[in-house]
């Protein structure tokens, strides 16, 4: 591998970092990694999304490579669009889960322990449990990465075919950029995680920054539609 090769591979790596950060990807994921009761789980939430990112670049991507074609512009702007519907999904049932926010006092070895968790109440109002395994959470962590990662292949063929010579560098190439993502990822959530893990002990200040962060992805999933559908024309693609 020659110094030039080496070093666009090495950008390619930093820039998938500084793509993980991007407002809409760091708003979708902190939905699941504030109802984190771990940090681990959040962070984990963040390597998951960077998976579902980069598998989906990754085939996309090299379709498109191989058959030297380009996603047209109607339906690269529909698949952004796409992201807007989601966060403003992710958004409402955030919203929706911090009102069943509360807190559990129990005790061990004679010891009294609180913690804060959320649940539906079923069945005429009793306290119902469900414990859902957290690899739901992971699985949708991944899924939201694959929906942005279709919605950014059109622009990583072209930013790859800018850069590499050949099909083998233009896999090597997505490749670094997805573990860029997924290493970017891991640290941003495992940073918004903190504040949602010390706070679950605390049903006011759980429930707010819960509530804050479903409000943020909510009007930032409607303006993100907005500025495609009009600033960006999509709408009159569309009609």
């Amino acid at each position: 591998m020659d110094v030039t090769l080496f070093s666009v591979l090495t950008i390619g790596f930093v820039l998938g970092i500084r793509h993980a950060i991007e407002p809409d990807h760091v708003i979708a994921v902190s939905t699941i990694a504030s109802q984190s009761k771990k940090l681990w789980h959040a962070s984990l939430a963040g390597v998951f999304w960077g998976i579902g990112h980069t598998i989906t670049l990754f085939i996309v991507g090299i379709i498109l490579i191989l058959m030297k074609g380009e996603i047209p512009g109607k339906w690269s702007m529909s698949l952004e669009f796409l992201v807007g519907i989601m966060l403003v999904y992710l958004g409402v049932t955030t919203i929706l889960s911090f009102k069943s926010i509360h807190v559990h006092t129990h005790a061990h070895d004679g010891d009294e322990h609180k913690h804060v968790h959320a649940h539906p109440h079923e069945n005429g109002g009793k306290h119902v449990h469900k414990h859902k395994h957290k690899d739901v959470s992971y699985l949708k962590s991944m899924f939201i990465g694959l929906v942005h990662g279709l919605a950014g292949s059109g622009t990583m063929v072209i930013l790859t075919m800018s850069t590499v010579k050949s099909v083998w560098e233009a896999a090597i190439y997505i490749l670094l950029f997805g573990v860029g993502t997924v290493i970017g990822m891991l640290f941003f959530t495992t940073i918004i995680g903190i504040p949602f893990v010390l706070s679950m002990k605390r049903v006011k200040i759980s429930r707010t920054l819960v509530f804050t962060m479903g409000t943020i992805s909510m009007v930032f999933g409607i303006y993100y539609m907005y500025n495609l559908g009009v600033n960006e024309g999509l709408f009159n693609l569309w009609f």
